[in-house]
Order: structure tokens, then sequence, then C-alpha cells
């Protein structure tokens, strides 16, 4: 049985899964903070100051300045300022995506159907001497 689950764990696919399951966790970081460092705040400055993290909606208790301190304090809140940041967090991962299967399939162009085979001998004399009784007549 170990045996078994060694092999399984090194074949190919698993190992480049596991890879890319990895690669796509460091990327989702980077993500991440292109988002919620580079691209919101100059939007929320063109929007009036904003800073999207902070917007929320308090569902009970006091109003408060800052989601940080709706925590703190233990109030129910719906977070749609987060919510804002992570639906562009995914539409960044998407093109890329898009961009990085657009980029390898152009790379890995279909290569050309192969000729088809001649047809067999048999065939061709059958052809031959279709042709000469056509001839013939």
């Amino acid at each position: 049985m170990l045996k078994d689950f060694r092999d399984f764990a090194l074949r190919g696919n698993v190992v480049d899964l596991a890879v890319g399951v990895i690669i796509g966790a460091a990327f989702g970081k980077i993500v991440s903070s292109l988002v919620t460092d580079v691209i919101m705040p100059p939007i929320g400055l063109i929007i009036g100051g904003i800073d999207f993290s902070d917007l929320f909606v308090t569902l009970r208790g006091d109003s408060f300045e800052t989601l940080e301190a709706a925590r703190k304090a233990g109030a129910v809140t719906i977070n749609y300022g987060v919510f804002l940041n992570t639906v562009v967090q995914f539409a960044v991962v998407a093109f890329a995506t898009f961009m990085i299967v657009r980029w390898a399939s152009k790379l890995h162009k279909a290569a050309p159907p192969p000729p088809a085979p001649p047809p067999p001998k048999s065939e061709t004399l059958l052809e031959e001497i279709r042709d000469l009784l056509k001839k013939e007549k």
C-alpha cells in the first residue's frame, strides 16, 4: 500500500498539480496586494477619498468609524467594501488567467492533421479495373 501511495504521489500529474497550487497561492497574495494597495486607493481617491476596506453597514449595535472598531466591539456588520475588494481581485485573477491561457494557446498551435494514408493496394487495383471497364464500353 505504501508503494502504491508513493507511486501515486510522485506521478507527474500530482507533482504538477502541487506546483500549480503553490504558485497559485503565491499569485493570489500578489493580486490581493495589488488590488488592496495599488488599484483600490486611487479609485477611492477619485470617488471622494473612500477606503473600500472600511465600507460596511452595522446590523446591530452602535455606528462605528471603522470596520476594525466595529469588529472589536463585536458588532454585526455587512462588509460590502471587503466584498468589493474581493470582486476586483477575482476580476484581476480571471483576466490574468485569460491572458496566460491565450498566450499559451498561441505558443501551442495545433499541428496540421497528418496526410491521409494511401488507399490499400487492393482498392487501387479495383479502381484501375473499374476505369478499364469504363473505357471498353
